[in-house]
């Protein structure tokens, strides 16, 4: 351990503990990494489409991920128009895994900067979604910016209108 004769204690102490430190975080990451309990599109398993349709996706990717209750059961395989300009995703979902057909499809972020993916609502019907068909009840992207001004917004009307209160 010659190189740690060059630095100071402080220096020597303060490199063991960035180097404990940047090792936690790897082994945390590959812990998450190698242990996720997915359905995943490696496994060779097969799929049935479904559509669902949206006023707006902002940020949704083809290739995002669909989840259900907080697992992955497919993925975004296509997205277009149709003639009211409204998008048409087309979502891959895992034959072991069957809807009710009122079931409800979501476009979420995993956090506020996070990545966006169409969370899954299961319904109560005894029927199920049969191969092709489309989610009757969509919610849209929420976004950010615009959730972000509305906030704002209403804090300066509370502002303003206190100030109102206090000259009178």
């Amino acid at each position: 351990m010659k190189i740690l004769e060059l630095y100071s204690k402080e220096e020597t102490k303060n490199l063991k503990m960035g180097l404990t430190v940047l090792s936690i975080i790897l082994v945390i990451f590959f812990i998450i990494l190698f242990s996720r309990d997915e359905i995943s599109h490696q496994g060779g398993g097969s799929y049935y489409q479904i559509y669902a349709r949206f006023n707006r996706t902002d940020g949704l990717l083809v290739g995002d991920a669909v989840r259900l209750a907080g697992m992955n059961i497919g993925r975004v395989v296509n997205a277009r128009l149709d003639n009211s300009f409204k998008a048409i995703l087309t979502l891959e979902i895992n034959d072991k895994i069957k809807l009710p057909e009122d079931s409800s499809a979501a476009i979420v972020s995993s956090g506020i900067m996070g990545a966006k993916y169409i969370e899954i609502e299961p319904g109560g019907s005894e029927d199920m979604l049969a191969p092709g068909s489309e989610f009757s009840y969509t919610q849209d992207a929420m976004v950010i910016e615009e959730l972000i001004e509305r906030i704002i917004s209403i804090g300066k009307a509370k502002r303003n209108n206190s100030k109102g209160e206090n000259k009178q």
